[in-house]
């Protein structure tokens, strides 16, 4: 892909679209300075990007810690001397903490706080670490992981589906008000994606109940998100801004 060579993206969070998007922007020659709280994870999202043709450096980040969020961010700028790119993509979906987001009358406060730590003031975190370099260096783009279950109104995962709503308005603000500083900011909204964790945690016949509501003839796979996230990042989406794009073969369908 055209307008990814020489730049500098932070990733928090890592995992199979991580890895994807990993090898897509090191193809375009980028280089990939990757967080997550599994520094193996972070590790292997770097390796995708140097195996690609790009570079890439890694760090164990608890995003919800801010100690942590400044450190990789340091890291990018001592070892690459910029930061181009931000794509946030880390979440709280270990097995053990989704059995605990239910509903709003049965959610322990503490399951609802750590979603909301990580999954949105994480990204808060991030982006008050990474804006102020990116603007010095002339801009860039941000790209926020949110997911269909925004629109679905879901029964259980009130947690999840309440902060990632929380990441749309993030994702606006941050266009609107920094968009003079060439800023873009964009959020991505996938859809069923078979991810190694995701073939694992769901059985095929929730699968396969799935696709039977998906207009597309297949579900998702992590280079559909990898693709999006890194036109995302290049030059070539320079006048995108503002939008969420849901990648999800049609489920979501909106204006």
């Amino acid at each position: 892909m055209n307008g990814l060579e020489g730049k500098v993206i932070v990733f928090a969070g890592a995992g199979g679209l991580a890895d994807s998007t990993a090898r897509h922007l090191g193809a375009g020659g980028a280089t990939v300075v990757a967080g997550d709280i599994n520094p193996d994870s972070a590790e292997r999202c770097a390796a995708a990007a140097r195996g690609a043709g790009g570079d890439g450096a890694f760090a164990r980040l608890d995003i919800s810690d801010q100690a942590d969020v400044t450190s990789l961010i340091d890291l990018a700028l001592t070892r690459f001397g910029r930061i181009d790119g931000l794509f946030n993509v880390a979440a709280n979906i270990a097995p053990s903490e989704v059995a605990k987001d239910t509903d709003v009358v049965d959610i322990d406060l503490a399951a609802w706080q750590r979603s909301l730590d990580v999954n949105l003031t994480g990204y808060l975190l991030t982006l008050k670490a990474a804006l102020p370099h990116m603007i010095a260096g002339g801009g860039g783009s941000v790209v926020n992981t949110m997911s269909g279950a925004v629109y679905a109104g879901m029964a259980d995962k009130v947690a999840y589906s309440v902060t990632k709503a929380g990441i749309g308005a993030l994702t606006r603000h941050v266009a609107r008000r920094y968009g003079k500083d060439r800023i873009r900011s964009n959020g991505i909204a996938p859809g069923m994606v078979l991810t190694e964790q995701t073939q694992q945690n769901l059985p095929e016949s929730y699968r396969d109940l799935i696709l039977q509501s998906t207009p597309a003839p297949r579900l998702g796979e992590p280079d559909d998100i990898g693709a999006t996230v890194a036109f995302l990042l290049s030059d070539l989406s320079e006048w995108t801004t503002g939008q969420i794009l849901c990648v999800d073969g049609g489920t979501t369908m909106r204006n």
